[in-house]
Order: C-alpha cells, then sequence, then structure tokens
C-alpha cells in the first residue's frame, strides 16, 4: 500500500504539473476564441489521457508481477491458492480498505498504539513445514499403495496372457495327438477324447473372459499411474519366468498328462493286440 500510494502521488503531481503548465504556456491573453479553447482542451486532454492510461498500465503489470512471485511461493511449498474475483468488486472490503489506508497513512511519524499489539505470522521455517511434511508423507504412503495394487494386477495380467498361451498351445498339441491316434482309438475313446478337448475349451473360454475382464479394469487403472508401471516391469519379468516353472504343476497341466498316457498305453495295448492277428512274411 506504501508502494502504490507513493505511485499514485508521483501520478496526481504530473497531472497537476500537466495543467500547471498549460496555464504558464497557453493561458498568456485575457480573451479565447472557441476554436482557440477547443484546441487547448484537446491537447490537455491528450496529456492527461496518456498519463492516465499509462499509470493504469503500469499499475495492472505491477500486480502481476506481485502475483507471479507469490505463486513462485505457493508453488515451491506445494501450496494451493484460491482466489474470489468477485471479491475485487465488493464495495464494503473497499471501504475497509480505504479506512485501514487512512488510519495507516494519517500521520506519517505518528503510529498507532494498537499497531505494536497486532499478532504479525510467524516466518515460514523448518518448524513451520510440519503440515506439509505430513501431507508429504500421506501421499507417499497412497503412491506406494497404489504401486503394489499396480503390482498385482500386472501380475494378475500377466498370468492370464501365460496362461492363454499355454493352454492354446496344449490344446493345439492335443488336436494334434488326437488326428495322430484317430485311427487307432476306438469309437467310445475318441467321444471320450473330444469331450475332454471340449471341456479344455470351455475351460480355456470362461478364463480368457475373466482375464479380459481383469485386462479392462488394470488398463483402466494404467491409464492413470502409467509413471508406476515403468518401476515395476522388472520385477515382472522375474515373475513371469517363476509363472513358467509353476504352470507345470497346475492341474490342467496335469489332468491332460495323465490322458494323453492314459490313450498313449491304450495305443500300446492295440497295437500289441493287432500284432498278434497279423500274418508273418
Amino acid at each position: 500500500m506504501r508502494f502504490a500510494r507513493s505511485r499514485r502521488g508521483l501520478r496526481l503531481k504530473t497531472v497537476d504539473s500537466c495543467f500547471q503548465d498549460l496555464k504558464e504556456s497557453r493561458l498568456v491573453e485575457e480573451t479565447f476564441t472557441v476554436d482557440e479553447v477547443s484546441e487547448v482542451l484537446s491537447g490537455l486532454q491528450a496529456v492527461v489521457y496518456s498519463e492516465v492510461e499509462s499509470e493504469l498500465i503500469n499499475t495492472a503489470h505491477t500486480n502481476v508481477l506481485l502475483l507471479r512471485q507469490l505463486f513462485s511461493q505457493a508453488e515451491k511449498w506445494y501450496l494451493k491458492l484460491q482466489t474470489d474475483i468477485s471479491e475485487l468488486e465488493n464495495r464494503e472490503l473497499l471501504e475497509q480498505v480505504a479506512e485501514f489506508e487512512k488510519a495507516e497513512f494519517t500521520s506519517s511519524n505518528k503510529k498507532p498504539v494498537l499497531d505494536t499489539l497486532k499478532p504479525k505470522l510467524a516466518p515460514l521455517n523448518e518448524g513451520g513445514t510440519e503440515l506439509l511434511n505430513k501431507e508429504i508423507e500421506r501421499l507417499q504412503e497412497e503412491n506406494e499403495k497404489l504401486k503394489s495394487r499396480l503390482k498385482t494386477i500386472e501380475i494378475q495380467a500377466t498370468q492370464a496372457l501365460d496362461e492363454k498361451s499355454k493352454l492354446e498351445r496344449a490344446l493345439r498339441d492335443l488336436q494334434l495327438d488326437q488326428g495322430n491316434q484317430k485311427d487307432f482309438i476306438k469309437a467310445q475313446d475318441l467321444n471320450d477324447l473330444e469331450n475332454t478337448v471340449a471341456a479344455l475349451k470351455s475351460e480355456f473360454q470362461k478364463t480368457l473372459n475373466d482375464k479380459t475382464e481383469n485386462q479392462k479394469s488394470l488398463e483402466e487403472n494404467l491409464a492413470t499411474a502409467k509413471h508406476d508401471l515403468l518401476r515395476v516391469q522388472e520385477q515382472l519379468s522375474m515373475a513371469e519366468k517363476e509363472l513358467d516353472k509353476k504352470f507345470q504343476q497346475t492341474a490342467a497341466y496335469r489332468n491332460m498328462k495323465e490322458i494323453l498316457t492314459r490313450k498313449n498305453d491304450q495305443i500300446k495295448d492295440l497295437r500289441r493286440r493287432l500284432a498278434k492277428y497279423e500274418p508273418e512274411d
């Protein structure tokens, strides 16, 4: 307010000097014509207009620089500032500011007694950042929880993709073995094998649908926390290798292996039985 008051005083003096210069330089005769008066007023208007415009522009730019300093400090301390432009036209508040300015600058040498008793804000030092530090710690904890959740979802998605790939390969191998053994397996055994394949397909489709839903959920989470996923990619690679080892211990793999072993035994038995009836050369 002192700075603004000083600038305002200088500009008012400049305006006064414009009128004073006009009086001293142009108002030297006793009578003037209408055209002369119009010319004098037009020149005065241009000068005063320029001075007022310059002061208004300078005031606006000065306020911008002041706000820039405050915003820079707030950004440094991770503070959120809110402004209400409508309050700038609040006549009651403007009158209070005017009264405050009038009370503060009534006398340049006399200071009110109450001014010495006004409480002042403590400087923002290391002790004043306790709330800020707590907020940072809370955000860090939330970030860790989010990373843990993303890690779990990513692992589930990786497991779904790996199981899908494994089941597809196992299904192709099973179908290939089925084609090679079709001429040697009885009709009933073939039906059993087809039923097993159908059951595997159904289980695979169900697993695929479940994992697809998990993938959609993962994509929604990954869109908001993409930078956190980059930190866990290396851990996911290790988990992927571990999953390859664990798959061989799954129930689906053991079931398929038992089915193939049983069918191979049946084929060997059929071959031995057929060999008894083949004519010798």
